[in-house]
């Protein structure tokens, strides 16, 4: 039996939900004292059959989708203090229709990481040492 991909919309309470805390984002923001800025566009992405978003306002970063069980996700990002926090919400009737934490996670330090689990040609560091070599190589010239 294959997994069932979702062709309807996001719960609208979901997509409020991210709205809501966008908002409150940008309120935080607009009683600061640096110039205000045009906040950018909300970005449509196919998925599967369903849809996701994304938002930001310099502060957050707002990202919805469905997983494979047809369940709404949504993944916050803090840029500031640099954490994610991750929902996932079942719609269905009042007994089976469920919001939940997913889990959460300061990334200060897997912002620093020069790769994991990456399956690139190069790593990091051969790249940096090609380049380096190049430079090197440049420079006596």
């Amino acid at each position: 039996m294959s997994p069932r991909i979702a062709t309807h919309p996001l719960p609208a309470w979901l997509l409020s939900l991210g709205v809501l805390l966008l908002g409150l984002g940008l309120v935080a923001e607009s009683q600061s004292s640096d110039p205000p800025q045009a906040p950018p566009a909300t970005t449509f992405v196919p998925v599967g059959g369903g849809f996701g978003t994304s938002d930001s306002n310099g502060v957050m970063i707002a990202v919805t989708g469905v997983d494979v069980t047809g369940g709404s996700l949504l993944y916050l990002v803090d840029t500031q203090s640099r954490h994610l926090s991750v929902y996932s919400a079942q719609s269905g009737s009042s007994s089976q229709s469920e919001l939940k934490w997913v889990g959460a996670r300061n990334i200060d330090l897997d912002l620093q990481v020069d790769g994991f689990n990456d399956k690139s040609a190069y790593s990091y560091k051969e790249l940096e040492q090609r380049f380096a070599e190049k430079g090197a190589a440049a420079a006596s010239r």
